[in-house]
């Protein structure tokens, strides 16, 4: 970075819950840099809150990628340097950070990739599906004839199928995935590296009728088998195809195969990746909820 280019443009990976989940390096960089360019700068504010940075901040999202590009297109010329982030995970997938980097590289600035978390990826290595050959797909178009057209294309679709879902449209798209595709096997992943993380594993039709039950929240990552994986071979194995149970449920689970309490919440926090705190306070929550 010897000023060969006019400016430059990070691309910062963002954690896609756990606040823990960043890297040092972005970290540096978010402080060094002359400013953030964020999806919804009230939360990006809130992650640079928690690690005590105070550079300026910025919005830049669907809504305003035309004019708010120009401006930072504008500061790249001069010489500034600008860290784009998204809400979580990596920008410029699924949002319009594509836009800005594109522009970027047309003005002569210089664009960082910093590598970190995605949901995409964090879903495919625990869905228990064949993860050598797969392919993104984000979000379906909402309805219509493209809609139509993407999900007949999916059905012929060899490799493994990651797509990112909404709570509002899941029912749906599980729906229209089994009409299409056929009853083949997935994971349902929501709450990736939260406190109630949940990955669903099983088939289509086991979904569908999962999530007709229990009300779908949260953001969605569904993880499909390609067509050469339909059927038995692509499928997790049956004691795999549950819910990860809520974690009160999982701490009296482990106190009654003769663990203390203190024991039994530090073993949950270990599987799921998280604080003994979260534990305490999930354990917290349902006894205040019962009482």
């Amino acid at each position: 970075m010897d000023g060969e280019h006019p400016g430059w443009l990070y691309l910062c990976a963002t954690p896609i819950g756990n606040l823990e989940d960043i890297t040092l390096r972005v970290l540096r960089i978010l402080r060094e840099v002359d400013l953030i360019a964020a999806e919804d700068t009230r939360h990006t504010r809130k992650l640079l809150s928690h690690y005590g940075i105070h550079t300026p901040l910025t919005s830049y999202h669907e809504h305003n990628r035309r004019e708010k590009g120009e401006y930072l297109l504008g500061l790249l010329r001069s010489g500034r340097r600008v860290a784009l982030v998204s809400d979580a995970g990596m920008p410029g997938i699924s949002d319009p950070g594509q836009e800005l980097v594109a522009a970027a590289l047309g003005s002569g600035a210089g664009v960082v990739p910093l590598p970190g978390a995605s949901a995409a990826l964090t879903a495919l290595v625990a869905s228990g599906l064949p993860a050598e050959r797969f392919c993104f797909e984000g979000f379906l178009p909402a309805g219509g004839r493209l809609r139509r057209q993407r999900l007949a294309e999916l059905a012929a679709e060899a490799r493994t199928v990651i797509i990112y879902e909404a709570p509002h449209r899941l029912r749906q798209t599980l729906a229209d995935l089994l009409d299409v595709l056929g009853n083949r096997s997935l994971a349902v992943a929501r709450e990736l590296t939260k406190q109630y993380e949940q990955i669903w594993r099983g088939t289509l039709d086991g979904a569908a009728a999962y999530f007709q039950e229990h009300p779908p929240r949260g953001e969605f990552t569904l993880v499909v088998a390609g067509a050469a994986e339909s059927g038995t071979a692509g499928r997790p194995a049956e004691n795999e195809c549950r819910p990860d149970p809520p974690l009160a449920e999982q701490v009296k689970e482990l106190e009654s195969s003769g663990l203390s309490r203190k024991e039994a919440m530090r073993e949950a926090a270990r599987r799921r990746g998280i604080s003994r705190r979260d534990v305490y306070r999930a354990v917290l929550e349902e006894k205040e909820r019962r009482e």
